[in-house]
């Protein structure tokens, strides 16, 4: 008889600039432990990007998924990266029933693996030896939309998939200022901070951060904003609550704070 798959957690990570992927720093280190520390290895990962942004919400499912170079202007290394990671076809099925009655298209030949994804990965599971999809994010949804579909993704979590959510809380690339370094301005540690105090203390209220005083210049887009809605929503659903386990800032407008559930 075959032992049930280990209940993965509940991720997000702050995954700042592309040039993570193939740098040693605070931050990578903490997403290889994060993958070091996993009941077991998943059997998949759904990967909730804030670089698929785009008017529907659709599911990867192509075998054998491209890495895009979605940027320009870094290092050629960084354009000549592969992540060679499987695809997970069968998981689009899975994500499309599990989501009912909301729609889930399927691509097969348009995306693939984008940075936001991969650079993570990249330290999480060095050997790209798990299999891979990635979720849109529907831009022409309210944020309400994407909580209550992380709700409904959490069920995965119980077979074995790991819902991995990556973009970052404070993200204004408008106002980054590279004489800052690793700190952040008053307004993104005070839309940070209370981010932290709903996610560790009631996740199932996250929603009420569109309502912050400040999330005009923490969040001019919501694209990077969206994914950690998901993974709040997965842990309101669940009855959990998420811990911070980094807590940094990038050039005042970023932040990089990362969470994950106990479970």
């Amino acid at each position: 008889m075959t032992a049930a798959p280990a209940r993965q957690p509940a991720v997000f990570i702050g995954h700042g600039a592309p040039t993570n992927a193939l740098e040693d720093n605070k931050w990578t280190r903490e997403w290889q432990a994060i993958g070091r520390s996993l009941p077991e290895k998943p059997r998949a990962i759904l990967a909730v990007s804030a670089h698929w942004y785009i008017n529907a919400t659709a599911v990867t499912a192509m075998s054998s998924p491209r890495t895009i170079h979605d940027f320009y202007g870094f290092p050629r290394e960084l354009a000549e990266f592969e992540y060679p990671a499987s695809g997970a076809p069968e998981l689009a099925d899975e994500v499309a029933d599990i989501a009912k009655p909301t729609w889930i298209g399927v691509d097969q030949d348009s995306w693939g693996l984008d940075h936001g994804t991969w650079s993570v990965l990249a330290h999480m599971f060095p050997d790209a030896d798990v299999p891979v999809a990635q979720l849109s994010i529907d831009a022409s949804k309210p944020a309400s939309y994407h909580f209550d579909l992380g709700t409904k993704l959490s069920a995965l979590r119980d077979s074995g998939v790991l819902v991995l959510a990556s973009g970052n809380v404070v993200h204004n690339l408008a106002v980054v200022d590279p004489s800052r370094g690793e700190t952040g301005t008053d307004w993104a540690r005070r839309f940070d901070d209370h981010a932290q105090e709903l996610l560790t203390e009631r996740p199932e209220d996250a929603l009420t951060l569109i309502e912050h005083p400040d999330v005009r210049l923490a969040v001019p887009t919501a694209d990077h904003f969206l994914p950690v809605l998901y993974s709040a929503g997965m842990a309101a659903g669940a009855g959990e609550k998420l811990e911070a386990f980094t807590k940094d800032y990038l050039w005042g407008s970023l932040s990089m704070t990362s969470y994950r559930s106990a479970a």
